[in-house]
């Protein structure tokens, strides 16, 4: 069958990917954007093109900066393609999609993966309970629908969307019972020896410490130093009360709605099914694929932009995204070495500035081992019901790795694809064994990367 064949084909439409897009239309390459969400924006600046909320003042100037961005990318001779699910990429750059059911081919020159983030999961005993959400699932129900969390509402976590959304909710007239600060006595002092470098990026700063201001300000308790969070549920099984030590001191509050946050992470889903290499960032506490200043992976044509590629926030995958595409272009003869330089230089800076601060940041909100390593009784993969204990059982039994949990337990083999466990499961198996985590590796995933049905398969055959 005919395969329509791409410069350039962009999976994501965030940040990075509009960035992208619009600077590699700037070099008249053949684009399209294959986004899984229904209109461009990625979760940063998710609904840009249609906010559900009319009062700018609560999601903050930074949100609205995606406007510029949707409007380069609306301006680009770009075929944009909403509601597509990648699902396979073959070493041909033929890739596998599925749009409105039906699956499609087509082919790339260049492929450049801007997936962006998922947040880090917070397993905890009693985290799966109805009424316990991520801050990343209230800020998508707040930006898409106008919808806020129902009170008693609490705030558990550590990072700085944390503070971002609790802003952001109290700026909508959400009652927040509490905001939860679970980072650890002795990261504030850990983290010094990166501020000189974070202070290339001062505005940053001076906005992380205008959010606890605004918090502190509107009156909302902030509790510091908590940990052993418990989820608790009521009679009707949903979540009821939140346990919690601090300083030694078990509290227990009523809510209706738990919001956790231990910080985001590296979509590696993608990456990892077309089995680049990748590293472990100790700070960071994940993985992430190995790749040249250009943003170019283990594989020649394949390219990664943007927090897919390494955890730096939005402006920073902007500019990666604008870098990434201007290498692109240069590689298929769109221009020479010098004007690359060239026209890379501004970019070049403005990435550098925002990526200086990640050290510090990264450092001071390393998630506490309690998340990372959770106790025996709490949920580790959801898909398939396996605990933190079960995993420690298969280590005493020779388990060494991920993937062979999923022959002793079937952990990592749910509808998530490991997508919820992986870090933990790793995390534990390496603490069990008394091994760094980059020894103990990952799952091997597989195509295809998310769920399809036999038709769907089947297309591809017509």
């Amino acid at each position: 069958m005919n395969i329509p064949v791409y410069d350039l084909v962009i999976i994501g439409a965030g940040p990075a990917g509009m960035s992208a897009a619009a600077t590699a239309s700037s070099h008249g390459l053949k684009i399209v954007i294959l986004d899984e969400q229904t209109a461009p924006g990625g979760q940063i600046y998710r609904s840009i093109s249609n906010p559900a909320i009319a009062d700018e003042n609560i999601l903050g100037a930074d949100y609205y900066h995606g406007r510029s961005l949707l409007t380069a990318m609306r301006y680009a001779n770009v075929d944009y393609l909403p509601g597509s699910i990648v699902w396979a990429v073959s070493p041909d750059l033929s890739i596998s999609f599925s749009r409105a059911g039906k699956s499609s081919q087509i082919k790339a020159k260049k492929l450049l993966i801007a997936t962006g983030a998922q947040e880090r999961p917070v397993p905890f005993p009693g985290w799966t309970l109805p009424g316990v959400l991520t801050c990343g699932a209230a800020q998508i129900l707040l930006k898409s629908s106008g919808l806020t969390p129902a009170a008693p509402l609490i705030l558990a976590g550590s990072g700085p969307l944390l503070l971002l959304i609790a802003a952001q909710l109290n700026r909508a007239g959400v009652e927040i019972e509490a905001i939860l600060d679970t980072t650890p006595k002795g990261r504030y002092l850990k983290s010094l020896r990166y501020l000189p470098a974070a202070l290339r990026n001062l505005p940053l700063l001076i906005k992380g410490v205008g959010l606890l201001v605004e918090l502190k300000r509107s009156g909302i308790r902030y509790v510091n130093n908590v940990s052993q969070l418990k989820a608790l549920p009521g009679s009707n099984q949903l979540l009821s009360k939140l346990q919690y030590s601090v300083d030694n001191r078990i509290e227990t509050s009523s809510c209706t709605t738990l919001l956790v946050h231990q910080g985001v992470v590296p979509n590696v889903q993608l990456t990892r099914a077309l089995q680049l290499e990748h590293q472990w960032d100790e700070l960071q506490q994940c993985w992430k694929p190995s790749l040249d200043s250009w943003g170019e992976s283990s594989q020649a044509g394949i390219f990664v932009a943007g927090d897919s590629g390494g955890i730096a926030g939005a402006r920073a995958a902007e500019y990666m995204g604008e870098l990434t595409a201007q290498r692109i272009a240069q590689q298929l003869g769109k221009l020479n070495k010098e004007s690359l330089l060239k026209q890379t230089a501004k970019a070049g800076r403005l990435l550098y500035q925002q990526q200086a601060i990640r050290p510090f940041l990264d450092a001071m909100y390393q998630p506490a081992d309690e998340f990372l390593k959770p106790s025996d009784e709490t949920l580790v993969c959801r898909c398939e019901e396996v605990t933190a204990g079960q995993i420690r059982g298969m280590v005493a039994q020779g388990c060494t790795g991920p993937n062979q949990t999923k022959a002793f337990s079937r952990a990592g083999m749910g509808p998530c694809q490991g997508r919820l466990c992986g870090l933990t499961v790793a995390q534990i198996i390496a603490d069990e064994r008394k091994v760094p985590v980059k020894d103990v590796g990952y799952y091997k995933i597989r195509s295809p990367i998310k769920p399809l049905t036999i038709g769907e398969i089947a297309d591809l055959a017509e």
